[in-house]
């Protein structure tokens, strides 16, 4: 007959339930989960809106563009930076208010306490550490480019405001809703996110990018061809693209 440690038998079910409690709870090893739009009809009106938004000012702008494309992205990008903050806090849910609790209501008699009707996180501060955390992106993704094939020691701001482009459209709605949650971003950079819309759209804007390199070794002797008018191009019709897909048919499946 098997002895049994008495120890052993009182810390099991201890050791058990812990362990149900962590996988109901969606411990540390739950998948992402797909970010979905929120619900309200002003969500889903600039939900149809924002990519006639975005394309609408890459077209006004594109033949200023050709000529001279860097004031052209200095004085969009402002533009650029009110639609992509607009659809992020109408649209998106901020970082942390999925896990956010509702505050609870007082009961009869009982004085609410200050602070108490505060729940989820700030908008404000959400959208301005979003912000900067594209901005440091930004120059992450320029030494990117560079790997890839820009010019390394000219062109440099040609380049770095072709980066904040990518980094305002395709990194800015993730810092938004994902904050820096490390799990979440090991799964993104790895490409095994999740697809919705702020993941689809960074996908379908790195392939637009990469496919708008195409035209520009080739001996077309045209000026939409220097660099990096057609990054631009590829890159603004991959992300709106990528966003549609990875919200609807595609939405929650994830790449292989």
């Amino acid at each position: 007959m098997a002895l049994l440690d008495p120890v052993t038998a009182m810390s099991s079910p201890g050791k058990s339930s812990a362990i149900q409690a962590k996988d109901k709870d969606g411990g540390s090893d739950a998948p992402t989960q797909p970010i979905r739009v929120l619900g309200t009809p002003q969500a889903q009106a600039l939900r149809h809106t924002h990519p006639v938004l975005l394309l609408s000012l890459f077209a006004l702008r594109f033949k200023a563009l050709v000529a001279d494309p860097v004031p052209t992205m200095y004085n969009s990008l402002p533009a650029l930076v009110a639609i992509q903050t607009a659809y992020a806090i109408i649209c998106l849910p901020a970082a942390g208010s999925q896990g956010a609790k509702p505050a609870r209501k007082p009961r009869p008699g009982e004085k609410k306490k200050p602070g108490s009707d505060v729940s989820g996180p700030n908008i404000t501060v959400t959208t301005l550490v979003a912000l900067v955390l594209s901005l440091v992106a930004a120059a992450a993704l320029h030494a990117v480019f560079v790997l890839f094939g820009a010019p390394f020691l000219t062109h440099l701001p040609h380049t770095f405001l072709c980066a904040a482009y990518l980094s305002l459209l395709g990194l800015f709605p993730l810092f938004y809703t994902r904050g820096l949650a490390d799990a979440e971003w090991l799964e993104i950079l790895g490409a095994r996110a999740p697809l919705d819309e702020a993941f689809g759209g960074l996908a379908g804007a790195c392939v637009g990018a990469w496919l708008g390199a195409v035209p520009i070794p080739l001996d077309w002797d045209r000026e939409w061809q220097k660099w990096p008018v057609t990054i631009l191009c590829g890159l603004f019709a991959g992300y709106v693209l990528g966003k549609l897909i990875g919200g609807t048919v595609a939405f929650g499946r994830r790449f292989g």
